[in-house]
C-alpha cells in the first residue's frame, strides 16, 4: 500500500462521495496535505487509519451516552 492516498482512494476505502471527503479534509477532521501546482490532496495512510480509529471511539462514546440516557431512573 502506498504511503499517500488520493482523495479518490479515500473515497473508495470509506465508501463516501468526493464531496464528503473534501468536507472531512477542509474541516480538519481528516488530516491531509496539498501537493503539486494544482494543489492535489493526499492523505497519509496512517492519518486515514487514525481518522477511522477516532471515528470508532466517537461512535462508542455516542452509543454509551445514548444508553445511559435510556436507563430507567
Amino acid at each position: 500500500m502506498p504511503r499517500f492516498l488520493t482523495l479518490a482512494d479515500v473515497c473508495e476505502q470509506l465508501q463516501i462521495s468526493t464531496a464528503q471527503a473534501y468536507a472531512l479534509v477542509r474541516s480538519g477532521e481528516l488530516k491531509a496535505i496539498q501537493v503539486g501546482g494544482r494543489g492535489q490532496w493526499r492523505v497519509e495512510d496512517v492519518k486515514l487509519e487514525e481518522y477511522i480509529q477516532a471515528s470508532y471511539a466517537k461512535t462508542e462514546r455516542m452509543l454509551a451516552e445514548s444508553r445511559s440516557l435510556q436507563k430507567p431512573r
